[in-house]
């Protein structure tokens, strides 16, 4: 990859290589940001070198929505939710959101949100950059009550 100059100021060479990963070439792993939320790896961290991460986030069989994520916020400079799967309600801010099948999100920086609710088939792409991004916990918005979780049924109901 050749360096760059911009104004005449060399800058550090960009990694852009093509990914194409298939469905059984990265595992679900559980070390994601969440413990209730399984992850899986679809490539495109490496191949931009960290500037982009795209991964698929899918609701953990084994951990049916108690709590949800609290009050938190990404230090991000992009971060899209396209749901593929179910459904997950938000806050954003004051306000309630169901996010279907279907449906695209985009995240402004800093937007401070809370996602309490999701169905057991959630699944939802997950575009952010840069693929380091924090998250930090904050403060929910003043005379704000966040639902409670729908309860998931049991095999013996």
């Amino acid at each position: 990859m050749l360096d760059k100059t911009i104004a005449g100021t060399p800058t550090k060479a960009v990694v852009n290589e093509f990914s194409h990963v298939k469905p059984g070439d990265t595992p679900w792993r559980m070390d994601g940001l969440r413990d209730f939320f399984l992850y899986r790896d679809l490539g495109v961290d490496g191949s931009t070198g960290g500037r982009v991460i795209c991964q698929l986030v899918k609701a953990n069989p084994a951990r049916p929505p108690e709590h949800g994520t609290g009050w938190h916020q990404h230090i991000a400079d992009f971060h899209i939710v396209i749901m593929t799967k179910g459904w997950a309600r938000f806050m954003y801010g004051d306000k309630e959101h169901l996010v279907s099948a279907g449906d695209c999100v985009h995240q402004q920086p800093g937007i401070t949100h809370y996602l309490f609710d999701y169905s057991p088939d959630m699944e939802y792409i997950e575009i952010t950059s840069p693929a380091d991004f924090g998250t930090v916990d904050v403060e929910g918005p003043p005379n704000t009550t966040v639902p409670h979780p729908t309860p998931w049924a049991t095999a013996a109901e």
